[in-house]
């Protein structure tokens, strides 16, 4: 049986993982049903179509191996049962409230760290599918090469990804493995203290704005989700008239919508600017690449206590073009890089800590997934709605992903539920917000 070890970001999310923060990413996915039956058909062919692709039966295993003392393998599971992982469940009349669901469930560690679950809508006009990837198995482009390969075939040309290539020597080492053990512990240690040291540093250099209450939470383990739909063209218009990217008016638009969000609920937003996290993909299109994770990222802050929405449009496109000059390998944004400089055994003992760091380097995560922009189906039934869903980092509220899909802005909102009761009402905020953009930009 083949294996290859899990890269050190892809361990970190391993390891960072605990029963009220799951470390899984999502996808809900709406296709139009040609038939009652069309949900029960279409869990058939994911089950039938899964055994298929290679990627979704690697499980993650422990490994003691000396050059990865304390680290994990992704390897093919010998008794791998696509009818352990997809399920099809009872009509639901609210997709939404469905996923929140099943969003608090981690995944099976055990097992290949994926699910599907097909939910039949109650109109018999569509149904949902639910897609959970463990963030140590796929990061969002590479979630989506897996879940095309259970939805009808498509053209997304891509080579295959290169598995990293297994440490030789290990009989040496392992002589030596009693001698190192004391050395990779006290090393580990230090590296992992290295992270939070600067987590600590960027939380103290972003001193003089007021903390974002609403943004931070105990840990419930509880989840909502919501989605909100725009129209791309409305965005173009914006962009146009204002300038900047795209990105740049899709951040823009989730920094208006905390303001209303914060100032409806009564929190406030005078004096508000919360650090955002903003992934990278670091992988190169149309090349080899390896399983797992390929990210690094940006911090701006979000320019909630900016009045004029233009403003805040203008303050979002200064910062990214101040991030993409200085790159994403450098500055508090390339925090993720650090993991590749800790070794397998720091990343085991201090995964925890390093996840109830998160804290420290950002308020709240505001990522894009990129999707095709051909017409996707299943079982011939079309995919008319998708949205994205991030994982929540210990301590944080909100999470706001972002797809555009065949002429529509899709975000997918994960929140605590506890923490965000009123996450419909965030949602309406982001809907308001770009026809307040709109009104700005026409006149």
């Amino acid at each position: 049986m083949t294996s290859d070890l899990l890269a050190p970001l892809d361990l970190a999310f391993w390891n960072m993982e605990s029963d009220r923060h799951p470390m899984h990413l999502g996808a809900l996915g709406v296709f139009a049903a040609h038939s009652p039956t069309a949900g029960a058909h279409a869990a058939d062919l994911l089950a039938a179509r899964a055994a298929a692709v290679p990627g979704l039966r690697m499980r993650i295993r422990d490994t003691w191996q000396p050059l990865a003392f304390g680290g994990a393998t992704r390897e093919s599971d010998p008794d791998f049962d696509p009818l352990n992982h997809v399920r099809l469940h009872a009509p639901t009349g609210d997709f939404q409230a469905a996923a929140g669901r099943l969003m608090e469930r981690p995944l099976e560690r055990g097992r290949p760290p994926w699910e599907a679950h097909v939910l039949p809508g109650e109109d018999g006009v569509s149904f949902a599918v639910l897609f959970k990837f463990h963030h140590a198995l796929a990061d969002g482009l590479r979630a989506l090469k897996l879940a095309a390969g259970v939805l009808d075939p498509v053209d997304l040309p891509e080579r295959a990804p290169r598995a990293i290539e297994p440490p030789h020597g290990l009989l040496s080492d392992v002589r030596r493995l009693p001698a190192r053990v004391p050395g990779l512990i006290r090393g580990a240690l230090s590296d992992v203290g290295q992270v939070l040291d600067i987590g600590a540093s960027l939380a103290l250099s972003t001193l003089g704005m007021r903390p974002t209450a609403a943004l931070a939470s105990a840990s419930s383990g509880t989840r909502r989700t919501a989605g909100v739909v725009l129209d791309i063209d409305d965005v173009h218009r914006v962009r146009k008239s204002a300038g900047g990217t795209v990105n740049d008016v899709l951040i823009a638009v989730v920094a208006g919508a905390l303001r209303r969000w914060l100032d409806e609920r009564g929190d406030g937003s005078k004096g508000v600017a919360p650090r955002a996290l903003i992934p990278v993909s670091r992988r190169r299109p149309h090349a080899a690449q390896r399983q797992g994770n390929r990210l690094s990222g940006y911090l701006m802050r979000l320019p909630v206590h900016e009045p004029d929405p233009l403003g805040r449009l203008e303050t979002v496109r200064t910062a990214m073009v101040r991030n993409k000059d200085a790159g994403p390998n450098r500055g508090a944004g390339a925090v993720a890089l650090l993991a590749d400089h800790v070794p397998a055994l720091g990343h085991r003992l201090g995964g925890p800590l390093v996840g109830q760091a998160a804290r420290l380097w950002f308020d709240i995560l505001v990522t894009s997934v990129p999707l095709p922009g051909l017409g996707l189906r299943l079982g011939g039934h079309e995919l008319t709605e998708v949205y994205p869903l991030a994982p929540l980092a210990p301590g944080q509220a909100l999470a706001v992903a972002i797809s555009t899909y065949r002429g529509r802005v899709h975000y997918g909102l994960v929140a605590d539920a506890r923490a965000v009761p009123d996450l419909d009402r965030f949602a309406h905020a982001v809907s308001a917000e770009v026809e307040t953009l709109l009104a700005v930009c026409d006149r």
